[in-house]
């Protein structure tokens, strides 16, 4: 995976600075951006990759909650931290209702921050494997033919050769080659592993 980017928009440009110099402290690189529409002009959004956007709730021409519902919009799916100022919480309380992972107040407490931050990099690392896995396996299905696709939700629905014969009203020796070919398309190593790869891609 690639590295993590931070994202902060913010229209106050010593704030940016502030939360860039911050990133940079444990590594982290970030972009900054002074208003939701430059942001949206530049942004090259890889659903593979790994991000978090640092959003302040209140800006001059689009707000914070305007470009997270246009995010949404653009199935962009980095989590969202909101900066909040001072009275905005109940508003917070709302973007996260919308979607948003986490927000912070201002004055900011880098620490809290920064815990913030890490932990919306991790829950985006794992979405993104867990879709990478889903598209993985859906891919390996588009492999099978109608048949083998009957075969398949026999299998996982635990018949035997035997049963499966009947019920698609078939040759054992023609389940047994359609299971080999399942199993060998699906790269399963068992019918539990089977099983696990379907329940992903569904």
């Amino acid at each position: 995976m690639a590295e993590p980017t931070i994202f902060i928009v913010d229209d106050d440009a010593a704030n940016r600075d502030l939360l860039e110099a911050l990133m940079d402290t444990v590594g982290l690189q970030s972009r900054s951006f002074r208003d939701a529409q430059e942001f949206l002009n530049q942004l090259e959004y890889d659903p593979n990759g790994i991000g978090c956007f640092l959003l302040d709730i209140r800006m001059p021409g689009m707000s914070g909650m305007e470009l997270q519902q246009e995010l949404i919009s653009r199935a962009v799916e980095f989590p969202i931290v909101f900066i909040t100022g001072h009275g905005e919480t109940e508003t917070a309380v709302q973007a996260m209702k919308d979607g948003a992972f986490d927000y912070i107040e201002k004055p900011i407490n880098n620490q809290r921050l920064l815990d913030i931050v890490n932990k919306a990099i991790a829950h985006c690392k794992e979405t993104t494997k867990a879709r990478i896995s889903r598209d993985d396996v859906r891919q390996l299905l588009e492999t099978l033919t109608p048949r083998e696709v009957d075969v398949l939700e026999q299998i996982i629905d635990g018949q035997l050769n035997k049963q499966i014969a009947h019920n698609l009203d078939i040759s054992l020796r023609t389940v047994e080659v359609h299971r080999a070919r399942v199993m060998d398309k699906m790269q399963a190593g068992s019918v539990a592993d089977l099983t696990r790869k379907v329940l992903i891609a569904r």
